[in-house]
């Protein structure tokens, strides 16, 4: 399909500056072994792959794969652990066979049920957890290099301090700054990533800050941005790869009236929430003092 049929060169000129210039302190391993071609080649092969769902593909045109992941200077060979990555399997569709082609490791965060505060919490997670299993048994060569770790929501660890390069979160923290969690997932990922690793964050965006009791999947980028700095991170610069002027942010169900999930009341036309297309998204690097 046209959207599928990214150009390498293109590619190589938006991955090649962040996987080398911006490897502070050792926190990525050299991409110099690896060409910029190269890269782009693995990314492409990544983000046309015949693994991937039609429905994740349709999505393309709004997530903008190989822009997000280029300016968070994603590259092959890093370890990057990605922050509950939902049922849908999203980004383990393109992350988990391009990195393990490159040497790196994915690493899949996903909640333990049973370290949640109620019923429902429990149920929707494990059935999440669940869907998400079921995805990576479905193409077992592409995500064999997958890793997958259950984590405490409220109490988060991710692994060894220091081992990881590159931790990657997308729209999950207005639901960590709603229930309380969002300090302690900061300074986890703050734990678990090397001197110089890298933080990127994508989310829904408000345009003033939110009280926690009335997010309803929006945040601004100061509230975003106070969180990080607070944990320790340094904002090392925002995008707009993910914006959307259309979205106006005045919906009946909040951000979930928007596609994919199309939570549309009774009676209203949901090709008006169609044509919106999916969110406005502030998109943001924050990095991991080096010393």
């Amino acid at each position: 399909m046209p959207h599928r049929l990214l150009i390498p060169a293109l590619l190589a000129a938006l991955i090649t500056p962040y996987a080398h210039a911006h490897n502070h302190g050792g926190a990525a391993k050299a991409a110099t072994e690896v060409s910029g071609e190269q890269l782009a080649s693995g990314l492409e092969g990544a983000i046309a792959g015949d693994w991937r769902t039609p429905e994740n593909v349709a999505r393309d045109r709004f997530r903008n794969p190989a822009a997000t992941l280029a300016f968070f200077g994603v590259d092959p060979s890093m370890t990057v652990l990605e922050i509950s990555p939902g049922s849908g399997a999203w980004w383990t569709e393109i992350l988990g066979p391009w990195l393990k082609q490159g040497g790196g490791a994915y690493v899949a965060a996903i909640t333990d049920p049973a370290k949640t505060t109620s019923e429902r919490a429990r149920d929707y997670f494990t059935g999440d957890n669940a869907k998400f299993r079921e995805r990576l048994a479905a193409a077992p060569e592409q995500f064999s290099g997958v890793s997958l770790i259950e984590v405490d929501p409220s109490a988060p660890v991710y692994g060894a301090p220091g081992s990881a390069d590159a931790v990657l979160t997308f729209r999950n923290l207005h639901g960590w700054i709603r229930n309380g969690q969002a300090e302690a997932q900061m300074q986890a990922f703050f734990e678990v990533l090397k001197p110089g690793g890298v933080l990127g964050v994508e989310q829904h965006r408000a345009l003033a800050d939110v009280p926690p009791d009335q997010i309803r999947g929006y945040v601004s980028e100061a509230q975003v941005i106070a969180l990080a700095e607070a944990a320790g991170f340094v904002l090392e610069e925002r995008s707009e790869i993910n914006a959307n002027p259309k979205d106006d942010r005045d919906h009946p169900n909040g951000v979930w009236s928007l596609p994919p999930n199309l939570n549309v009341p009774e009676g209203e036309d949901r090709a008006v929430y169609e044509a919106i297309g999916e969110s406005d998204r502030m998109t943001l690097r924050f990095r991991k003092p080096a010393g």
